[in-house]
């Protein structure tokens, strides 16, 4: 049973006077969220933080550099006392029950007539978490709260932002752990979601029982009817009131035709937003320790779909020019080409023992590097019987990452 019940009640202190007394972290850490709520600070305090001066300085808060005094209190709707002094806390507390105004106590929570809960904020919510003066507790139960909140798991569904249009959400290199908390809420409001292969699996099986799921792989087949209809439908549902997640992985604006879907929703007047995602080809290398720049190494980088051979009449990529950057070389989509990717580079002046690394399924339980040179990709290609997915890192950020593997 609590030994000290309290009585819950949230607190409007826009435009009020809050006193606080102490300058260390204690009031350091409560200041900024009396000002959040736009309470009218007064600190009394010989000495501040550095952090309080700078309040000081910008003119959000009012700092009275002396000791307390009982007077402090007069016309001040809420007290913190917060100094490392216990006698001077007393004081405090004393001349705010004298004068019926609440105070929090840092030091003695027993003694004091408020207590400061656990708080967290989103979308309009205040959650406020108070345990039997276990203030740790209080903080982990919030966090989480917050968290659940945040990723829409807890909302009641006729709670929810009900706007019927198309959102589009990057779901990051196949993890569910690494879409965006943005993602994740975006797809718990969802009434119809479109999802593509790639896209994290796990996420789809904690969908709301009564969301319509669309898979883009079951559509028409060929790429360009394929993307048509994916149009299609993403605009019929939101036409007809839904509200549409159209869920890709990595980012829906790398290689991942997001912004023909844009066009689409626009020239039928559909709203449409975006969520990106952690896109794969810097989030896939990053997740196997292969960084795409390092000091003294790589300055720049280049992203280059290879789904197209580089003989092919519509390739857009002049392969002879990134051969010729000094920098990193991401690859997507380029295990079937590979072999003649490698030797338009060498081709085009990348020495043959360049190193290369392609990581299959990053981010995935099946996630595995195999490395080789320009000159070995095709055998190690074959050797490791390597299948999409998978991203080529080509350049000497693969020697950095596996000294091993090339000699340093």
């Amino acid at each position: 049973m609590d030994d000290f019940p309290t009585y819950p009640s949230g607190l409007r202190l826009a435009g009020r006077r809050v006193l606080v007394v102490g300058g260390g972290h204690v009031a350091q850490r409560r200041v900024p969220q009396l000002l959040a709520v736009g309470a009218d600070v007064h600190l009394v305090s010989p000495q501040v933080t550095p952090a309080i001066e700078g309040m000081v300085g910008s003119g959000e808060i009012s700092w009275h550099p002396r000791r307390f005094a009982p007077e402090d209190v007069d016309e001040t709707w809420y007290v913190i006392a917060a100094t490392d002094d216990r006698a001077v806390n007393q004081q405090v507390s004393d001349a705010a029950e004298a004068r019926r105004v609440f105070c929090v106590r840092a030091d003695d929570g027993t003694r004091a007539t408020a207590w400061t809960p656990a708080v967290g904020r989103h979308d309009g919510v205040t959650v406020a978490v108070l345990c039997n003066r276990e203030p740790q507790r209080s903080a982990r139960i919030r966090d989480e709260i917050v968290e659940e909140m945040r990723e829409g798991t807890i909302a009641a569904r006729k709670q929810r932002d009900y706007a019927p249009g198309v959102v589009l959400v990057g779901g990051g290199p196949g993890d569910p752990e690494l879409i965006t908390v943005a993602g994740r809420k975006a797809l718990m409001e969802a009434d119809v979601v479109v999802a593509d292969r790639l896209a994290p699996r796990e996420l789809l099986g904690e969908l709301p029982a009564d969301v319509e799921l669309v898979d883009v792989t079951k559509l028409p087949r060929g790429r360009s009817a394929q993307q048509e209809e994916i149009n299609r439908v993403i605009v019929e549902r939101a036409l007809a009131g839904k509200r549409v997640v159209r869920f890709k992985g990595g980012d829906s604006f790398v290689f991942g035709r997001g912004y023909e879907e844009v066009l689409a929703c626009r020239e039928a007047g559909v709203p449409v937003t975006v969520v990106p995602g952690l896109s794969s080809p810097v989030a896939v290398p990053a997740v196997a320790g292969i960084p795409v720049t390092h000091r003294g190494v790589a300055h720049e980088f280049t992203v280059v779909s290879g789904h197209l051979p580089p003989d092919h009449p519509e390739s857009l990529v002049s392969w002879a020019g990134v051969a010729a950057m000094s920098g990193t070389v991401v690859l997507l989509m380029a295990v079937e080409n590979a072999p003649a990717i490698a030797a338009a580079l060498v081709a085009g002046g990348r020495p043959p023992g360049t190193p290369v690394a392609v990581v299959c399924e990053g981010s995935m339980p099946g996630e595995r590097t195999v490395l080789a040179t320009l000159g070995t990709l095709e055998a190690r290609l074959a050797e490791e019987t390597v299948r999409p997915p998978a991203i080529i890192v080509v350049g000497e950020v693969v020697r950095v990452a596996h000294p091993d593997g090339f000699g340093a």
